[in-house]
């Protein structure tokens, strides 16, 4: 895997649906067949997917593609008119810009209940797709076909969509707070408290749970702290399902299929081999929980050598509090739970795991952080934020503040792919 130079790219496949990819859709335009059986029903947990054939979602003709999804999904989503949603963000406005990448823009808009009846006024995000991209129209289509069926609190709400031509477009539910990685990373931010440190991941866990739930489980394939969308309260809402798949049946199981993700997130038996599970999104979690104990993203190369790695870097301090105190987040400020913090970090290592059967699954992860919540032992309390604070910048963490991220909320750090087959 090779890390791309672009500031983020949420939907970067390079290849169409194939046989070889296994991908869960069918033979859409611009793709070639695949052999995936995607008609199956799935039962997950309410709310569920409902039955949808996708056979018929293969029509290049923009107007029967709209048709198609109109009878899928009925009232459940808008089918907006690319007027609409030039008008809402006022011709795309720079000033309402929220983000750009390899899928295009994403703006802020304004919609009020007149647009359409049983619409509430709200502000939501508009999706834009680059019409250069090689493989767009595939990805915004997966993004309809998933969050057009799924329904969950941790999940983002696709409001509606818009196929005129060539042009792909997605509107989300606004997301006042954006992304985690922000919060973590930008210098401007405020930093986060340990408890909403520690309800971000409960409620990222939960929304993993939901998808790997399922008779068929989603593979979400792309967990990172840029999808990761906070509401005004802190709730958490997955977002960009574009490289999500239908896993296998079975925890020990798997699809094999190119390696599409995010350097430094992704699991190394994935990396190596293509082989794809639900395992794979508890690696990629455990990444996650890294980052909100100390404070660093997964990967940096301006650092020294040894330190580039979250992973290779953090582990050697996981299994004990003393040592656990010499990474954590000086930001913190002491203000964390001793006991809290060091099951985060045992949690934390057993998810990033060389071994996948190591790692736990995510009804259990959900278990373990919600148990935290009662811990109420702060370091600061107990005398330990002044040997926190010396020790993390003796280990290169600097107490004045982040890495300072790129962009605004819902950019996205750049995902990498690699055409190696399997």
């Amino acid at each position: 895997m090779k890390e791309s130079s672009q500031p983020w790219k949420p939907f970067t496949a390079k290849y169409c649906c194939s046989v070889e990819d296994q991908t869960f859709f069918g033979n859409f335009s611009r793709c070639r067949t695949s052999k995936s059986d995607i008609s199956k029903n799935i039962n997950a947990p309410a709310p569920s997917f409902r039955r949808l054939s996708f056979s018929d979602l293969s029509r290049s003709s923009s107007t029967r593609l709209n048709e198609d999804l109109a009878q899928s999904f009925g009232p459940d989503l808008y089918d907006f008119q690319l007027s609409e949603l030039r008008a809402i963000t006022q011709n795309f406005c720079s000033n309402f810009l929220l983000g750009e990448g390899g899928f295009g823009t994403v703006h802020k808009g304004y919609v009020d209940d007149n647009l359409r009846q049983g619409l509430k006024a709200q502000a939501v995000a508009v999706k834009l797709l680059d019409i250069e991209g090689l493989q767009g129209h595939r990805e915004w289509l997966a993004e309809v076909i998933f969050l057009g069926q799924l329904r969950h609190p941790n999940l983002v709400k696709l409001i509606g969509y818009c196929c005129e031509e060539e042009e792909r477009l997605l509107v989300y539910e606004f997301m006042p707070r954006g992304s985690l990685e922000n919060h973590l990373f930008k210098r401007i931010s405020v930093s986060l408290p340990w408890s909403t440190r520690l309800k971000i991941a409960i409620g990222a866990a939960k929304g993993l749970a939901f998808l790997h739930g399922a008779e068929k489980p989603v593979i979400y394939r792309d967990f990172k702290t840029s999808n990761v969308l906070l509401d005004s309260d802190f709730t958490v809402k997955l977002s960009d399902f574009g490289l999500a798949k239908m896993g296998p049946e079975g925890s020990d199981t798997h699809v094999t299929t190119r390696v599409m993700g995010t350097y430094g997130y992704a699991a190394p038996e994935y990396v190596s081999t293509g082989h794809l599970t639900t395992k794979s999104d508890v690696f990629s979690f455990g990444v996650v929980l890294l980052e909100l104990l100390t404070g660093r993203r997964a990967t940096d190369k301006s650092r020294p050598k040894r330190e580039q790695n979250i992973i290779d870097w953090a582990k050697p301090y996981l299994t004990s509090s003393r040592r656990l105190r010499c990474i954590i987040d000086p930001r913190l400020a002491g203000q964390y739970s001793v006991k809290g913090a060091k099951q985060m970090a045992l949690l934390a290592r057993q998810c990033v795991s060389l071994n996948p059967k190591d790692r736990p699954k995510m009804p259990s992860i959900v278990e373990t952080l919600e148990a935290l919540q009662h811990y109420k032992d702060m370091a600061v309390a107990c005398g330990q934020a002044q040997a926190s604070t010396k020790s993390a910048t003796r280990n290169g963490v600097s107490s004045g503040g982040r890495l300072e991220g790129r962009g605004a909320s819902y950019r996205k750090s750049a995902p990498v792919t690699s055409s190696k087959k399997t």
